[in-house]
Order: structure tokens, then sequence, then C-alpha cells
């Protein structure tokens, strides 16, 4: 198993469609190759397949929600700068094969062309072991950003909302400290506190840290009394 399967989380039973999805269409046009493709067409596939899984995990997890949010969550989800960051926690951009030109100007590190490529692998894994496959590798990676994403497509805001309310007193001073983290690394546990004038007030806990605080403020409005959160 390669270095890099294993920090995709998959081994391929056919590399041939792990050496298409990695290959940019700048370095096809260069390799003198026969029968050489780009991961274009994989791209397009890998696009549904992720939007797919995205959208099955915002329905079974968000019940609470209407299809406007869930659609608007999808989307700032299966976006480029979401799956850039994917594709660099993988270190993907390490191993696309792209043409000098783009190699010359680091393009293999480019957000549209890590974005692109990270669909394209998935479209891979999909192609090779199944939706199962590909659901497993990628639902591992879209939890936090999901539930953070969810945030702000919703009216859950609830860390502005908690900041207009302490806007009100100039005097106070409103901030967050991560107190705790837990659980294994694709599924961690944080644990936030927020503080008014440095006094602990309520705590939080989410996937994120940034989940975590909005726990912590949507605990400290419910204390200062606010109904609708």
């Amino acid at each position: 198993m390669t270095s890099f399967e294993e920090r995709l989380g998959y081994k391929f039973n056919n590399k041939a469609l792990l050496d298409m999805a990695l290959s940019h269409s700048s370095y096809v046009n260069e390799c003198k190759k026969s029968g050489v493709q780009s991961n274009e067409r994989l791209e397009f596939l890998g696009d549904s397949v992720l939007s797919l899984i995205t959208a099955e995990y915002l329905y079974k997890k968000y019940v609470q929600y209407p299809e406007g949010v869930l659609t608007k969550t999808r989307a700032s989800v299966v976006c480029e700068k979401s799956l850039a960051v994917f594709a660099r926690e993988i270190d993907l951009g390490s191993n696309i094969k792209c043409g000098k030109g783009e190699l010359g100007q680091h393009g293999n590190f480019r957000d549209s062309i890590l974005s692109d490529a990270y669909e394209a692998v998935m479209a891979a894994v999909y192609l090779d072991g199944g939706f199962e496959a590909v659901k497993k590798v990628y639902e591992e990676r879209i939890i936090k950003a999901v539930d953070e994403a969810i945030v702000h497509c919703s009216n859950d805001d609830y860390k502005t909302r908690l900041q207009e309310i302490v806007q009100k007193n100039r005097s106070v001073t409103l901030a967050y400290e991560i107190i705790g983290e837990s659980g294994p690394d694709h599924d961690k546990r944080f644990e936030a506190q927020v503080l008014l004038d440095s006094n602990p007030i309520a705590r939080g806990i989410g996937h994120s840290k940034k989940d975590a605080e909005q726990h912590a403020a949507k605990a400290a409005l419910t204390l200062m009394g606010e109904t609708d959160v």
C-alpha cells in the first residue's frame, strides 16, 4: 500500500483509476504515451458523488433544518475552498501529476487543481470500491466542515447573537477558551467555555473548536433568558 493510499485510507484494486485521478490535463497534454487520460471526467463524477454523500449526511443528522439550510450547507462544503482543505490534509498536491509549466508555478498546490483532483480521487474510489467505500473515506473529513458550515447557513450563529447582546454594555469583555480535548483524530471532541470579564459563565462541547464555542455561546444565551435558542 502506497503512502498516499495510507493517508487517503483506501487501497485501490485498480491502480489505473488512481493514476488517472492524479493526472492533470496539463500533464496529459505533454505526455507522449498513448491512452493516458486526464482526471477531468472523474472530476465530473466526483462532484456528484460528494454532493450525494454530503446531502445524505445532512439529511440524516440535521432533521430539524429545512431544505434551504441544507442546500446552502451542502454548497459551502462541496466547494473549491473546502475540498482544497481536504486535499491538503492528505497531501494530495504532492501526488498530482502536472505539466512542467504548472509544476514550475506550483500549480499542483493551487486550490482549483487540488479541489478538482480531490473530486477525481473520490470518484476513483467510488468506481473501484463502490458507494460505501467512498462514503467511509469522505465522511470522516466532512463531519467538522458540515457542523461548522450549518451554523453560518442557519439562524444558529449563537456567538454573533451573544456578541450583539454583550456590546450593549461596552464595559463587558467577551472571550472564549478551549478547556478540553478528547477522542480519536477522526472524531475529536472539544470543550469550550465563554467568559464575561474573565469569568466563565457557560460551557459547550463540539466536533471542532468553533463548534464548541457555538455551543458555549448557546448555553450562555439560555442563562441570559433567551428563549429562542
